[in-house]
């Protein structure tokens, strides 16, 4: 649950190395598929997905007892907005904070992978905001939304890190989108242009869908665990109290 000893500027420091060390898993794995399988894009997505699967799985057991892991200015948003009646979960300025802190690292991380893989700095590319990925990002988000919640409403936060992984790992192949799911990720990822970066012009669109699945959500979550707000100190997984 989220500890008051832990002091705020701690907890950024997490979510800015988590969101950026996640990014950084994200695009080094896509440049390393596709310099390791440059004919073969469904290769390149087995080896871009299964990297992110283990590396988040990581990344939430690393810093989730310091900040509760969130990586992800919808996560932070939901946990507001779902604990604000109970008095539980982040306040409204540490959702600021949050959010400043994770695209802050999102934007270090894909930086840093750029460097590792002696890429050129550059924004992407790569267009990606078509109708069907648009809906994509909307079902990649609510699922994961609401999926958080159940697992800390149902006391089984310890498990976060596998399932987690495991829903962003089978997004990235059943919502066309790839399941970018997370606003400082898909800043993030403007600035590699590779293959797993974003086109400054799709990120908005990106951005709006990923507020619209928040919603999505927390209605999900509300309708099926309408107390789930009560938990919200646990969000992503339980801090030491």
């Amino acid at each position: 649950m989220r500890d008051a000893t832990q002091p705020l500027p701690r907890r950024l420091l997490a979510e800015f190395l988590g969101t950026g060390l996640l990014v950084a898993v994200v695009v080094g794995s896509g440049i390393a598929a596709q310099q390791l399988s440059p004919n073969d894009i469904g290769i390149q997505l087995l080896e871009n997905s299964t990297a992110t699967v283990f590396g988040l799985a990581a990344l939430i057991l690393l810093f989730g007892p310091v900040s509760g892991a969130h990586f992800n200015p919808v996560v932070s948003l939901a946990d507001w907005f779902l604990g604000r009646r109970s008095g539980k979960g982040l306040t409204a300025p540490d959702v600021g904070a949050y959010a400043v802190a994770q695209v802050a690292g999102g934007i270090a991380g894909a930086l840093l992978a750029n460097v590792m893989f002696d890429v050129s700095a550059g924004l992407s590319t790569k267009h990606r905001a078509s109708g069907g990925h648009l809906v994509g990002e909307i079902v990649a988000t609510a699922i994961l939304v609401a999926l958080i919640f159940a697992l800390v409403r149902t006391e089984r936060g310890a498990i976060a890190a596998p399932t987690v992984g495991a829903h962003i790992g089978a997004a990235y192949w059943f919502t066309s989108s790839t399941s970018f799911a997370n606003p400082a990720v898909t800043i993030g990822r403007i600035f590699s242009d590779t293959f797993a970066g974003i086109a400054p012009a799709s990120a908005p669109p990106f951005i709006a869908m990923q507020l619209i699945g928040l919603a999505v959500g927390v209605a999900i979550t509300l309708a099926l665990y309408p107390d789930a707000g009560g938990r919200a100190d646990d969000v992503v997984v339980p801090h030491t109290h």
